[in-house]
């Protein structure tokens, strides 16, 4: 786990979900499968662990675990014989990895007492894995519990998002969290990109914080402003700056989801010259660009930026995905 067990700001950071899952417990109607769906930063494994930790605790105080009882301590030092947990293997979670949780959640545990799993990014389940999981959900046990974690909820299957209960998790407005980021010390600029990206004042934080990310965000502004000069100035520039930032997979995404947030202020700014950005040092450089480009222009832009994410997941060559995209943006044609 990524994450420490830690109740702390739980309540304050979604009021709404926990109230829920207090309800739940204390009126001992805990169902068979929940899906817990928020964005990235809303804190989905920390309302998990509470949600856990609150079904398994021994001594609840006013619908919060105690966290000094036997299982509380299990917990906090995962090895708590009764909770597993399940992370995609690669680029998903496959059928062997479900089949290994349903074997698991079918014996007899030294552990009395309700048993619970957790899949976290269930999004990520392959169409096996899926109907391995739904048979299994499909004949409940009642002393088992599933959590399914996912921020694309529209991703799992029509028939497993039904028979599941779903807690939905809301998102800081993003004026509140870039204020609170300014407070801690945070440039203007610098907390407007970062509350784009979290929605989570510590994970801001660290972000604005990074030496990774910072290079990632003054790389990208060089080359959407290379390539509204030409292709081949994008591309010297993607050769120059980028070989560092494709190297992992996830720093790739980050990449294009901030060439994706400066293409989304340009349509915003030709929409309206007060709009809110993502880069508002670029301002004056994005009303340059709005105005010789079209909606119909920068739509196709944006579609194949997403399309780009999409072909992260393909293992391509990252270096070779960007220079095409560089291609594809002056050209309006979409990835092969």
């Amino acid at each position: 786990m990524v994450e420490e067990w830690s109740i702390q700001n739980i309540e304050r950071m979604q009021p709404v979900a926990i109230k829920h899952i207090q309800s739940i417990v204390a009126k001992n109607r805990i169902g068979h499968a929940y899906i817990i769906e928020g964005a990235k930063g809303t804190g989905k494994t920390k309302v998990m662990q509470f949600f856990v930790q609150l079904m398994f605790c021994e001594n609840s105080t006013g619908n919060v675990p105690c966290e000094t009882c036997r299982s509380c301590k299990r917990l906090k030092s995962h090895n708590h014989l009764n909770l597993s947990q399940i992370e995609p293997d690669g680029q998903n979670i496959k059928r062997n990895q479900i089949d290994d949780l349903i074997h698991e959640m079918s014996k007899t545990s030294l552990e009395s007492g309700r048993k619970v799993y957790v899949i976290h990014e269930a999004d990520r389940l392959n169409i096996s894995s899926s109907n391995t999981l739904l048979k299994f959900l499909e004949e409940p046990q009642s002393e088992i519990t599933a959590i399914l974690l996912t921020d694309k909820m529209h991703a799992l299957l029509p028939t497993i998002r039904s028979r599941c209960q779903h807690i939905g998790l809301a998102t800081m407005p993003q004026s509140i969290l870039k204020q609170k980021l300014i407070e801690e010390g945070i440039t203007d600029s610098m907390a407007s990109t970062v509350s784009r990206m979290t929605n989570e004042v510590e994970e801001g934080l660290n972000l604005a914080k990074d030496e990774q990310f910072g290079l990632a965000r003054k790389s990208v502004l060089k080359l959407v402003e290379a390539s509204e000069k030409s292709v081949q100035d994008a591309l010297m520039c993607i050769q120059e700056d980028f070989g560092p930032l494709l190297k992992e997979k996830e720093q790739a995404e980050q990449v294009l989801d901030l060439l994706l947030f400066a293409y989304r202020d340009i349509v915003a700014i030709k929409a309206t010259p007060l709009a809110v950005c993502t880069y508002p040092d670029m301002i004056s450089f994005w009303k340059q660009v709005a105005l010789y480009k079209t909606y119909e222009q920068l739509s196709k832009q944006l579609e194949l930026i997403l399309d780009a994410k999409q072909n992260l997941h393909r293992n391509m060559n990252r270096t070779l995905m960007m220079e095409q995209l560089m291609l594809n943006l002056q050209e309006g044609y979409s990835f092969v």
